[in-house]
């Protein structure tokens, strides 16, 4: 692609048209600067896949001119694909205090944090790379130390908000800085990518100390054990079950591999205050009477291998929830996740236990860390860019950012709709959006990144549906003629006591096809495979509406 030597480029390779996955690219000349490198986990159709990554062909292909990685924040969504993207491209990253103490509890899991450059950077940092200048500015959102960025270019200047809300009386005292959104709003705005999670929902989002209230009201009700479980990333609501438990004298335990990361993140790096002594081991749960412990726990999105849906199946090896123990969701279920978090809700009330959950907005143990629309106005307000593009959403969501970016005066036409691939180009400040670049998801399986395609996942499924029959033949290498067989073995198909009549049919049918074809003087391997399966397949679909996967075995003696 020739790109002219002043244009600026605008795109994302994740996190348009998708929650998650966020990953943004700003190109001038021959600088690339990445925002954010995500993962996004996947949905019951992806049988076996752990994670999704963006596609970074482009990036690959053009490693010599990217800059750095700046990181908005410590969100799976936002910083889960970075180990995979330095297996292939090692550059410099670029987060605050409390992000890169995430970031290096994965590169750590990699091995990678020796040979990666970690540089922390806050609101007041200022970077300069050639002709592109970056500064950054504060956000509120549901985990500490959130940034917006800016790039000064030549052609003008280019916001990401990151995610964010305007929260005016934040748990952590972290606040959004309002006064530097609008000295940069002032500056100009040429182009503003703004976060689009909660753009239907009308008003602002409440304040995260609403939920202290209703957390201390809650422990102090409770007469057994408390169990209560958020997003481990979410520090802010951690301090505020640590405040709770303080209140009602109560030690806490944590469960979850990811609680107990961020938690010794955030204590090491000075984002939480708890008393000394008051953290327990999960062992020691049981040792003490219910009234006088709290647990905190991963698991609010129904994630079967976490702590919680482990405690509600009652086969969490050190910890059980016992009739009269109190459970309390601090978080709302991710659209996709309410029928895994329904399940633990019943399986929590059959062991006998008092369930607060629902909504966060009716039970008042969670708001939301993304702006609703009174926030996303202010931002678009205080920015007031010529040019928008609606980012972090699905198509909905965008479509109603832009009604929204309409409303406070971004004019029609002025705003981008884009799926991932597609590149804004900007010269002489006039915007364009004519082509594309390639972009995709990116597999992990296990140890393998990219090497499951949609091949393979269409194996899994015809295999998870219909199950597999193996045809396994001996033929002579002179006179192609059967030897011994046909034999079939079957899994997930049939069970073979019950149907002896068909799997012989299937044997007589390989025989016919066989023969048929050494009269046809047929002697290719592939072309004798590909008619068993044919000729098996159909006679398979005929009598039981199923199409197993078929796979022939021809052995030459």
């Amino acid at each position: 692609m020739g790109m002219n030597e002043k244009t600026l480029s605008i795109f994302a390779l994740g996190g348009i048209n998708e929650i998650g996955k966020n990953m943004y690219v700003i190109q001038y000349s021959d600088d690339i600067f990445i925002i954010d490198c995500g993962g996004k986990f996947p949905d019951e159709s992806l049988l076996g896949i752990d994670l999704i990554i963006p596609d970074i062909t482009y990036l690959e292909e053009n490693q010599d001119k990217i800059r750095a990685l700046l990181v908005t924040h410590g969100h799976e969504d936002h910083i889960g694909g970075i180990p995979y993207f330095l297996k292939k491209l090692n550059i410099p990253i670029y987060a605050t205090n409390f992000t890169l103490g995430l970031i290096e509890i994965k590169l750590d899991e990699h091995r990678l944090k020796r040979d990666t450059e970690l540089i922390i950077v806050d609101s007041n940092s200022k970077l300069e790379f050639g002709k592109v200048q970056v500064s950054f500015f504060k956000v509120s959102h549901s985990i500490p130390d959130c940034l917006g960025i800016v790039f000064h270019t030549p052609e003008g200047n280019i916001v990401h908000t990151g995610d964010f809300k305007f929260d005016l009386t934040p748990a952590n005292n972290q606040y959004a800085d309002i006064h530097k959104m609008a000295q940069i709003g002032e500056q100009g705005v040429l182009l503003l990518l703004s976060e689009s999670t909660n753009a239907e929902r009308t008003g602002l989002t409440p304040s995260e100390r609403m939920v202290a209230s209703h957390m201390e009201e809650a422990f102090l009700k409770a007469d057994g054990k408390i169990f209560v479980s958020t997003f481990a990333s979410n520090v802010n609501r951690v301090q505020q079950v640590v405040d709770a438990a303080i209140k009602t004298n109560r030690k806490l335990a944590l469960l979850g591999r990811s609680m107990v990361n961020v938690v010794s993140v955030a204590l090491e790096r000075g984002y939480l205050t708890v008393p000394e002594g008051m953290i327990i081991d999960a062992f020691e749960v049981d040792q003490m009477s219910p009234e006088k412990v709290a647990i905190l726990c991963t698991g609010s999105q129904g994630e079967q291998m976490a702590a919680l849906s482990r405690l509600s199946s009652g086969n969490f090896r050190d910890v059980a929830i016992h009739p009269g123990d109190t459970v309390i969701m601090a978080a709302s279920p991710i659209p996709g996740n309410e029928k895994d978090v329904s399940r633990i809700i019943d399986n929590l009330f059959q062991l006998g236990a008092k369930v607060i959950y629902g909504s966060g907005s009716t039970t008042g143990m969670h708001v939301s860390g993304h702006g609703y629309q009174e926030d996303l106005k202010l931002m678009l307000t205080l920015m007031k860019p010529t040019y928008f593009i609606p980012i972090h959403g699905e198509y909905r969501m965008l479509h109603h950012h832009r009604l929204l970016a309409e409303s406070v005066g971004v004019e029609k036409g002025n705003t981008f709709i884009i799926n991932n691939g597609d590149v804004v180009d900007i010269k002489n400040s006039v915007a364009r959006q004519t082509r594309e670049v390639p972009s995709g998801d990116t597999y992990v399986d296990g140890m393998g990144v990219g090497d499951v395609g949609e091949i393979v996942l269409r194996d899994r499924k015809q295999l998870s549906e219909d199950g597999m029959l193996v045809i396994v033949l001996t033929i002579s290498k002179r006179e192609r003629r059967i030897i011994q067989g046909p034999d079939t073995v079957t899994r997930g198909f049939v069970y073979v006591k019950d149907s002896e009549n068909l799997l012989k049919d299937v044997n007589r049918i390989v025989k016919n096809t066989v023969v048929e074809l050494q009269e046809q003087n047929v002697r290719q391997w592939n072309v004798m495979k590909q008619a068993i399966k044919k000729s098996v397949g159909q006679y398979l679909f005929t009598h039981t509406k199923r199409r197993p996967m078929i796979l022939p075995i021809i052995i030459e003696i």
